[in-house]
């Protein structure tokens, strides 16, 4: 149904992925989204979404940009949602965290920009600062540190979900 509606296959590869099916696959459908219509801004922007969830967070940042160059004013995504992340998960902890707390402060109600701040202060070594980010996320949900089944990456999985533990001042 609609094989040639990039808004289409982009939407399904999206939620597909999330639910745990194939990210290669996922990728690809949104590689077929880009081929019909490269100009797709939100395509771009969720193309940059499966693939820091594969694990690549460089290609992420790179389609975010181009997501971003094709609608500068569009609100596709959080792209500081989406670049924060792909820093923190390439260890770039320094440059995730002025992302970070510009996606917080771009969008307070989503708490995953919350989770993904709270890690990367306490990878830093900033604890204090990650359990005040951890009594802010509280406050719009009960949960701190969520299923992170979506990344598909052990190592930025365990990255993500250990500065969680941190943060939250979980011992182990």
């Amino acid at each position: 149904m609609a094989g040639d509606d990039p808004a289409v296959l982009v939407n399904a590869a999206d939620v597909l992925a999330y639910f745990g099916e194939d990210i290669g696959a996922m990728m690809a459908l949104v590689d077929s989204a880009l081929a019909l219509n490269p100009n797709y801004a939100r395509g771009w922007y969720m193309s940059g979404v499966l693939r820091l969830w594969a694990g690549q967070p460089d290609l992420a940042i790179e389609h975010e940009g181009a997501s971003v160059r094709l609608s500068p004013r569009a609100r596709i995504g959080t792209s500081l949602g989406l670049t924060g992340p792909a820093h923190f998960f390439a260890r770039r902890f320094d440059e995730a965290l002025p992302k970070l707390l510009l996606a917080v402060q771009g969008d307070p109600s989503f708490p995953l920009s919350y989770r993904y701040l709270a890690a990367c202060y306490a990878h830093l070594g900033r604890l204090d600062d990650a359990r005040e980010i951890v009594a802010r996320l509280r406050s719009i949900t009960s949960v701190v540190i969520p299923d992170a089944s979506f990344l598909r990456n052990p190592e930025h999985r365990e990255l993500f979900l250990s500065g969680l533990r941190l943060a939250a001042g979980e011992t182990t």
